[in-house]
């Protein structure tokens, strides 16, 4: 049977894709491996944000063209092949075919096209395209994600997002509904929603707090998470959702990107900063446990120390749990590269180490204060380093402990002992006291 090596970076959704890519490929009697040196067909499913992704794959792709043998096939797939698209034909000759997001069905033609020395590039936008009658091949794993939404109709300046996704669409509630309970029957128990905005959500009779409650009600689904939310998306309804659904996870990925309003307005990010801890606000209001982490940029066109100086300040108020923060990475075709005061990369790398500095004096705090509670977990796997378990809360603070395997994709109630700033190591709260076995 032809053997198929898929290497996975970004995002989420990327995960997600490359589940249907191998979906679709087992129909046409393709196996998996963890090998590039077995494969007959070597796929790289990349990112486009930043332009070191886009460097690193390069890299691999470098690596992975050594293992070529003749009439294998080596391709680039996702958000980085739909932007460069058949230029990386002319730049990498070893690669064999280019496929962006919408153009996964073209994947076994194309692949039968390149064993015979044809070489392709397949990134045609398609607003109908969500994959529905594509099984994805997922691992029985007690987490899953499910893909809801496709695409973004924000144009923020610094985005390139719609270039490599196109235009926003929404699955069918009842479709979504009907992947959530096929996962929860092969034994996840916990599913990832996803969206580019995932909380713009509408399937044109049904808007995003509807999304929830169901996916909450679904038999076998204990936890239900969502990301990437956009910050002005949450509306009363979709609070009340999160409040009121017992599976939905006390934790929201809130990207802020800048704390200034000046930066805000040149992103054309569709708040203020007083709007966005506003948002804080309500949330912490309906959810009172709820935990809040961030997207952050720094040195975007024009940013002065006092627009940095906000978004220091916002991290301090809005008191986040974790923030993912950037140094300001220029994307060709977004109206961005335009803008003609680059701030330099040393006064930008040096406001990234100021700003990861503050990012995680704030989440040290709130850690520690956590230090001797009780918690939930849904026990995930080996830890990378040593013989411990990782798990997770519905916070999504990360604990590990220790532990038999057999305790992988269970729930367990355990006590946090410490935590390195970021981590905790935690033991169970009482033999007797554990949460029933799902």
């Amino acid at each position: 049977m032809p053997r198929v090596y898929i290497e996975t970076y970004g995002c989420q959704m990327n995960v997600a894709d490359s589940e249907l890519m191998m979906g679709l490929l087992g129909t046409h009697g393709y196996v998996r491996t963890a090998d590039p040196a077995e494969a007959d067909v070597m796929l790289v499913n990349t990112c486009a944000v930043r332009d070191h992704a886009e460097q690193r794959v390069l890299g691999r792709v470098g690596e992975l063209k050594r293992h070529k043998r003749p009439g294998d096939v080596l391709g680039v797939v996702g958000c980085m092949a739909q932007r460069l698209g058949p230029k990386l034909l002319e730049r990498v000759p070893q690669v064999d075919l280019v496929i962006g997001p919408d153009g996964y069905r073209s994947l076994p033609e194309l692949i039968a096209r390149a064993h015979s020395g044809t070489r392709a590039a397949e990134v045609e936008f398609r607003g109908w395209e969500h994959y529905e009658d594509v099984p994805a091949a997922r691992d029985d794993a007690a987490s899953a994600f499910v893909t809801v939404q496709r695409g973004c109709d924000y144009r923020c300046t610094f985005c390139i997002v719609p270039m490599t996704r196109g235009p926003e669409r929404s699955r069918r509630l009842a479709d979504v509904v009907r992947e959530v309970a096929a996962v929860a029957a092969r034994g996840a128990t916990e599913v990832t929603l996803l969206g580019q905005t995932v909380n713009s959500y509408h399937d044109g009779t049904h808007g995003f707090a509807e999304l929830l409650r169901a996916a909450g009600a679904v038999a076998g689904i204990r936890r239900v998470r969502f990301t990437s939310p956009y910050p002005t998306d949450f509306t009363a309804p979709v609070l009340a959702a999160m409040a009121e659904t017992a599976a939905v996870c006390e934790h929201v990925h809130l990207p802020a990107q800048s704390g200034s309003n000046r930066t805000l307005k040149r992103m054309l990010r569709r708040y203020t900063r007083e709007r966005y801890l506003e948002v804080v606000a309500e949330l912490r209001q309906a959810i009172p446990a709820i935990a809040l982490s961030t997207d952050l940029i720094v040195g975007f066109p024009g940013e002065t120390e006092a627009d940095f100086q906000d978004t220091v300040s916002l991290v301090e108020a809005a008191q986040f749990d974790d923030a993912y923060t950037f140094k300001f990475s220029p994307r060709e075709g977004t109206p961005a590269v335009r803008l003609n005061d680059t701030v330099p990369d040393d006064v930008a790398a040096e406001r990234l180490q100021r700003l990861i500095a503050v990012v995680r004096g704030v989440s040290r705090a709130r850690n520690a204060a956590l230090v001797g509670t009780t918690h939930e977990v849904l026990v995930e796997g080996p830890a990378k380093r040593g013989d411990l378990l990782q798990s997770r809360t519905r916070t999504n603070k990360v604990a590990l402990l220790a532990g038999p395997p057999e305790w992988i994709g269970t729930y367990r109630s355990v006590r946090f002992t410490g935590t390195t700033g970021s981590t905790f190591t935690a033991v169970p709260h009482g033999a007797e006291r554990e949460l029933a076995v799902w």
